[in-house]
């Protein structure tokens, strides 16, 4: 039954992939022409057909597809238009700048988040928590652009205790981490105390208080891995919007990820490398919920069998 289990997702998380490359791929070749972006507009005729015939872009469409794939399967992922580089080596150039950030940042969110939620949950309509909810409330509702703009003019301009842009030490981070990190906290904190809410609310929990047992232990061994399941479906769509963020707040601190570059590489048309991009943030996203799913089924067996 979990090799069934397994295989079903396996499926669908190469159904997305595809799809998601598909889209892509059609959707960059109908945003502009990536020879006169690179070239300008002012290049002559010739150079600019002379550039399209040297990348296959003279080619219809499907026929640009169908090599697009041909090659996915040969290994190669294509060239940077703006220097002939290997596109995914320039990715992989930024990645670890991003996974510094995108890994700080969900501890961020894991570390202050579940806490103030649980703590929420415990001391329902006390002060506490109507202080954790008009937090969480208020962090993830502002914008990163906006939170990001707003520290860089307190610390950085204003006080001057911290970088404004770059990478170079650890005192870069502190903003970055901060701007990411502020929306998933409000999230998770305000998920894990609706989940626990819902946990304390049932006979079990009644039943282990009757029998005696402390509440400390059936806060530990009863409601906090019954909260679990319904906590970690909103981690695995965090990832994706931790992805979606580190876009946005590269940009505000010129922090040299892969979010920063796909800015780049959108406004220069450099294809192959927003491709690349697409594929390793898709794939990311795709087996982070695969990872999920199968969470699932090993806290509750259960989902394996399709049960309720």
């Amino acid at each position: 039954m979990f090799i069934r289990f397994l295989l079903q997702k396996n499926v669908r998380a190469v159904f997305t992939i595809w799809l998601a490359v598909t889209f892509v791929f059609i959707a960059l070749r109908m945003s502009g022409d990536p020879a006169v972006s690179i070239l300008s507009p002012q290049a002559p005729p010739e150079a600019i057909e002379s550039f399209r015939e040297a990348w296959g872009l003279n080619k219809p469409l499907w026929q640009q597809y169908l090599l697009y794939f041909q090659n996915i399967f040969d290994g190669n992922l294509g060239q940077s238009y703006r220097d002939g580089r290997d596109a995914v080596m320039i990715v992989v150039e930024h990645i670890p700048k991003t996974l510094q950030l995108g890994v700080t940042g969900l501890f961020f969110m894991l570390a202050f988040g579940i806490p103030l939620g649980i703590v929420a949950a415990l001391r329902r309509n006390s002060l506490i928590d109507r202080v954790a909810m008009t937090f969480s409330v208020v962090g993830y509702s502002l914008p990163n652009f906006f939170l990001g703009i707003l520290l860089i003019l307190f610390f950085s301009m204003n006080l001057g205790l911290l970088p404004s842009s770059g990478s170079g030490s650890l005192l870069h981070l502190i903003m970055p981490l901060i701007t990411l990190g502020t929306y998933g906290t409000g999230i998770i904190a305000r998920f894990v105390r609706s989940a626990m809410l819902e946990v304390l609310n049932q006979n079990y929990i009644r039943t282990a208080q009757a029998k005696g047992a402390p509440w400390y232990r059936v806060v530990r061994w009863h409601a906090l891995p019954n909260a679990a399941i319904p906590t970690l479906t909103m981690v695995g769509f965090l990832v994706g919007n931790l992805i979606g963020g580190a876009v946005v707040t590269e940009a505000v601190f010129s922090w040299p990820g892969v979010g920063r570059l796909m800015v780049l590489a959108v406004a220069n048309r450099d294809l192959a490398v927003v491709q690349v991009i697409i594929i390793m943030v898709t794939t990311s996203m795709v087996l982070t919920n695969l990872l999920i799913d199968l969470l699932y089924g090993f806290l509750d067996p259960r989902i394996q069998k399709g049960g309720k």
